[in-house]
């Protein structure tokens, strides 16, 4: 070994002669040697393969059974966030995830996907009947990315495109600035009404005719009312735009038949993109939904944006799609848009300010100005309570997308596990009592605070001991266990 490293030292130092070079060229370490073959490597599977996540990473493992018992305890009323079912965590957490697939079903560049195939396709068809929908793209990781291959599908950097304002309601990907969307079109926002905060449908019209956009986008992240689909693709035909619904929001409420007619997206749109979680209950994902014109410029849209498509994910996808077809999740649907309502009335009778005074959907908007408070502050302190929401814009914003002066609250995570009409109104009052009882801080120069804030003594353990009576009435996975 002694002689080996020298010899590779003084080729690596290009001496003439040396062992190991050829006319002074120096050569690689061991250049000229056959490596010694190890002969100790085992000859099965390790046992890291079958070993529990308990015992291979406790850390892991111990944060993951934290998130459980947070999701157990804690009024989830994230607007975006729900609760799937144990099925879907089965079919994401498969075998599947091993395999690479990039392509589409009978067209892939790797082989051994004749099982992954009919995964997709079936997921494919069963979202297909789910909405009624001529096609389907399945492949998308999220409703960001479903956006993204849309754009690029159908129109080209420096197109106009009109969109909800994200401080009125939109979404980063329908224009924001710093967002691909904004930084590769030429945005031009349409608002809400300065007075009802709805939509007006005679601006966006008024802007259309003015701007002669590519692409409309329509649906929302932040709105509470529905939109008439139907008036957006008069617009849309009349200049000559495509229609692209993002119904990533509502995907549930369509699939349960609580939208129907001009709220239904899908016979009106050119393209419809969606998460499969949030209302629909599914895998976190996204997917494209399309006339059968557009199914070619959709399939060519979504390989700029992704590379494999993740298996395990898409069968997921096809077990969410399977119970929305169910009619309990018809049921299930009617229920979330009932309890929003619900709270909503929960909140006027008590005297809060909403966002168009109610809902029509799955979310409402609480503008927490009359409380003197931020969104920042009134997120926090209801956090502290056991009440997880997130702070939010309203229209015309004074404090920004950072501090906020609302909170967004949704129903279907509670509505998953059971929540009634009695329960959602007793929610209303709960967050009532935490933010009469919080005050704003002040800053080191002594002015107020956007931040800092100041919860009353006991509050906090008096709204989590009545949001745990109604809890342990409705467990959330009383059969999993992750010890």
């Amino acid at each position: 070994m002694t002689e080996q490293l020298a010899g590779t030292a003084d080729a690596q130092s290009g001496t003439p002669g040396t062992p190991g070079t050829e006319s002074g060229t120096p050569q690689p370490p061991g250049a000229g040697t056959t490596a010694a073959l190890p002969t100790d490597f085992p000859s099965r599977a390790p046992e890291e393969l079958s070993t529990p996540l308990a015992q291979l990473d406790p850390e892991i493992a111990g944060f993951i059974d934290a998130e459980l018992g947070r999701q157990r305890e804690g009024l989830e009323m994230i607007a975006s966030e729900n609760h799937t079912a144990t099925a879907v965590m089965e079919a994401q957490g498969s075998v599947l995830t091993n395999k690479y697939a990039e392509g589409y079903p009978g067209r892939r560049y790797y082989g051994g996907c004749e099982f992954v195939d009919e995964v997709e396709r079936l997921a494919i068809a069963r979202v297909k009947d789910l909405f009624g929908a001529a096609f389907a793209n399945v492949q998308p990781h999220s409703g960001a990315q479903a956006n993204a291959s849309v754009m690029h599908a159908l129109i080209r950097p420096g197109d106009t495109v009109l969109g909800l304002d994200l401080a009125h309601g939109g979404h980063l990907t329908h224009g924001m600035k710093l967002n691909f969307s904004g930084r590769l079109y030429d945005i031009v926002a349409y608002g809400v009404d300065d007075d009802t905060h709805r939509v007006d449908m005679a601006e966006v019209a008024r802007l259309a005719r003015e701007h002669q956009p590519k692409l409309i986008v329509a649906g929302w992240s932040a709105y509470s009312r529905q939109l008439d689909f139907a008036e957006f693709r008069r617009i849309a035909d009349e200049v000559g735009a495509y229609l692209m619904v993002d119904m990533a929001h509502f995907a549930g409420l369509v699939a349960g038949k609580v939208f129907t007619g001009n709220e239904d997206p899908v016979p009106h749109a050119h393209v419809v993109t969606t998460t499969t979680h949030k209302s629909l209950r599914g895998p976190r994902g996204g997917m494209v939904l399309a006339t059968e014109e557009y199914a070619p410029s959709v399939d060519r849209g979504c390989p700029m944006v992704l590379g494999g498509p993740l298996s395990h994910v898409m069968a997921a996808k096809a077990v969410a799609f399977a119970e929305a077809r169910q009619d309990g999740f018809r049921t299930y649907a009617q229920q979330v848009a009932d309890n929003a309502q619900s709270l909503a009335q929960g909140f006027l009778s008590r005297g809060a300010d909403l966002v168009t005074g109610g809902t029509d959907n799955h979310l409402v908007l609480l503008d927490v100005s009359k409380f003197g408070l931020t969104g920042r502050q009134a997120e926090s302190a209801l956090l502290d309570a056991g009440v997880v929401t997130n702070r939010n814009s309203v229209p015309n914003d004074p404090n920004g997308a950072w501090y906020t002066s609302g909170i967004r609250l949704g129903t279907p995570a509670l509505t998953t596990r059971g929540f009634g009409h009695d329960e959602f109104d007793a929610v209303a009052d709960l967050i009532v009592t935490v933010l009469q009882n919080t005050e704003p801080g002040t800053t080191k120069a002594g002015g107020p605070s956007k931040a800092s804030y100041s919860l009353g003594d006991g509050v906090a353990d008096k709204v989590r001991a009545a949001s745990a009576e109604m809890l342990d009435k409705h467990p959330l996975y009383p059969g999993l266990d992750l010890a």
